[in-house]
């Protein structure tokens, strides 16, 4: 990244970036958002319940189309295959199994034989999201949780809703067939829908425009050229990276609480009133982290809850450890087969594991308020908003940060697009993380052998 003054930046960046940036944003999207807003009017409507979801499955299958073209058809294909193994498995017992089973070799086929690797990749959110709502949709089944038997229409409404199957987010069967009932329209859910989106272009704006030059243009750190080719320079080139990488997912997240919402999702019901109160990502806790564990819950809060309930406490039964490692796993599958994402996702699984075991060996021996998760108010623990507690909760803190530009320096910006839209291979990802000397890994082991010795 070549070194800009802050004058330039602003003359030449802003007015280059920001303004074609949002309206190129705002020119993709509005079909969609008018689609989602035509389910929410159908949904009012005084149609029979199968013309509704039905609707929904429409709706869906046009945004689909629109972002995809005739590769939406492959979205499609996993719809349907997902709604004949569900119909085929009503007999059995292990509805979720089998679910998870043909969703599974779907996803490894399609990367692996039926379609070329960038349009793969390019579906990849979409196909996530139908996946998770199968699994999930098959597993409450199981359990007695999703109530009477779905009919074909219902899981086809439900599984290409258009508030959901192009950028999610995942959202369990409940919620949807609260959707289709029709809450009434109010100023409450139009602000909802309203904030979320303005706030997801700015993170847009964020990420295209300002997070890629922070320190080269905002900080003009990068003058002098021994500091240029040092250590720090490196680690700030990998903050940049990550923030830049931070910011294009809270774009994501607050786009799919947007469309969500537009699409009659996202409402809870506290003492007989209605709240527009969806959450999909919580950016200052994730940028501002108490723990890694925090930033994994954070960073996509429904995609925490569907791992939790349907990978973790399935998995637990082999030990937390096995049950962590599998839940990361689960995550990379789902993500596609990119080496780069995969390593990510598994040095996720053993730095907040570690973590974990560190910061309850810590709150075992100080009896504090240390532990990755922040404590309810009624905690056993002796010590819990000291100086000296508050002074090791954010040593805790800046450690997950510096394993944050970690992680995220391998979403380089200044990345070939080509190789961006492939995927980035074990090459490159050894290679950025041998710049850093593989710090975090050295971390995370030397946090598991103290937290070993602390026994």
């Amino acid at each position: 990244m070549s070194a800009l003054r802050p004058g330039e930046f602003v003359a030449q960046v802003l007015p280059g970036c920001l303004v074609p940036t949002a309206r190129q944003g705002l020119a993709q999207l509005w079909r969609l958002l008018l689609l989602c807003l035509g389910a929410r009017l159908l949904h009012r409507l005084p149609v029979p319940r199968g013309g509704r979801h039905a609707g929904a499955a429409a709706g869906g299958l046009l945004a689909l189309h629109h972002f995809f073209g005739a590769q939406a058809l492959w979205v499609a294909l996993l719809s349907g295959l997902c709604a004949l193994t569900l119909a085929l498995s009503r007999a059995r017992a292990q509805r979720g199994l089998c679910l998870a089973l043909a969703t599974l070799s779907y996803l490894l086929m399609g990367e692996m034989h039926m379609v070329d690797t960038v349009t793969w990749h390019k579906m990849r959110g979409a196909q996530m999201v139908v996946a998770m709502k199968a699994v999930s949709l098959g597993f409450d089944l199981d359990r007695g949780a999703a109530g009477p038997e779905p009919s074909p229409a219902q899981v086809l409404g439900y599984l290409c809703s258009p508030g959901s199957v192009v950028f999610g987010p995942w959202e369990p069967f409940g919620a949807y067939l609260r959707a289709v009932e029709g809450p009434p329209l109010s100023l409450a859910w139009a602000r909802k829908a309203t904030r979320s989106l303005a706030l997801a272009l700015l993170c847009l704006l964020v990420s295209t425009c300002l997070a890629p030059f922070l320190f080269s243009a905002l900080l003009p750190l990068y003058a002098c050229r021994p500091l240029r080719r040092s250590v720090v320079a490196r680690w700030l080139r990998a903050y940049e990276s990550a923030l830049s990488f931070h910011f294009s997912n809270y774009f994501v997240a607050f786009l799919s609480e947007a469309t969500a919402t537009l699409a009659g999702s996202g409402a809870s019901l506290e003492k007989d009133h209605l709240r527009w109160d969806l959450a999909v990502s919580r950016p200052l806790r994730v940028e501002l982290p108490r723990s890694m564990a925090d930033v994994v819950t954070n960073w996509n809060l429904p995609m925490s809850r569907w791992l939790h309930a349907y990978v973790f406490q399935t998995a637990r039964r082999l030990g937390t450890f096995a049950a962590v490692l599998g839940t990361y796993a689960a995550s990379a599958l789902l993500h596609g087969l990119s080496f780069h994402l995969a390593a990510v996702l598994l040095s996720l699984g053993f730095i907040t594991y570690a973590e974990h075991v560190l910061r309850q060996r810590l709150a075992a021996i100080f009896d504090a308020c240390v532990l990755s998760k922040r404590c309810p108010p009624g905690c056993p623990h002796r010590h819990k908003d000291a100086l000296w507690v508050r002074g090791l909760n954010a040593a805790l803190g800046a450690m997950a940060l510096f394993h944050l530009a970690y992680l995220g320096a391998l979403f380089d910006v200044e990345a070939d697009d080509a190789v961006e839209e492939q995927g980035y291979g074990m090459s490159y990802t050894v290679r950025k993380w041998s710049e850093l000397s593989w710090a975090s890994h050295w971390v995370t082991l030397g946090c598991w052998v103290v937290a070993c010795l602390l026994r």
